[in-house]
């Protein structure tokens, strides 16, 4: 039986939604390196069927669009959680983690976020040209994360230090 790749990229976001649409974009712009390391995942929200992708996996990192994270983009360490949206018809990273420890009886692999800054979501919108820069900013960022997919690596990126020194190299 074949093994999944160690590296799981998950972006998603609706296309047709404005900057709703940097998850996607994101996760297209990242496959193009062509890194047979990595599975990309695409989809316009996460649901409970994703929890299996995450089997067999030693980092995830999740990709979305967001309004009231700091611009260009956060990034930081995600926990198993039952925040309710696994009631609701859209999921978040964290309740995906639960479902993954729910139904594996085990912890889920160790797991990050990055937002990235988005200010337009209406539907047939474009991309704003705010969002569009700072889509270039969390490229270049996810980037040195791809380069480099190590758990302690990651995390020192989360700390207030390591992410000021990697956006101002």
């Amino acid at each position: 039986m074949p093994t999944n790749p160690k590296l799981l990229i998950f972006g998603y976001g609706n296309p047709s939604r404005g900057d709703d649409a940097l998850g996607p974009l994101l996760l297209e712009k990242l496959q193009a390196e062509e890194n047979p390391n990595i599975e990309y995942l695409t989809d316009f929200q996460l649901q409970v069927e994703h929890a299996l992708d995450l089997e067999g996996r030693d980092l995830v990192l999740f990709i979305d669009a967001h309004l009231t994270c700091q611009p260009p983009f956060e990034f930081a360490p995600l926990q198993a959680e039952n925040d309710r949206s696994y009631t609701t018809h859209a999921m978040s990273p964290s309740s995906v983690l639960q479902v993954y420890q729910d139904i594996k009886h085990s912890s889920p692999p160790p797991s990050f976020m990055l937002s990235v800054r988005g200010e337009q979501f209406e539907l047939g919108e474009g991309l704003s040209p705010s969002a569009q820069n700072n889509l270039n900013a969390a490229l270049a960022f996810a980037k040195s994360l791809i380069a480099k997919p190590e758990l302690t690596y990651w995390q020192w990126l989360c700390s207030a230090g390591g992410l000021q020194h990697t956006m101002v190299e």
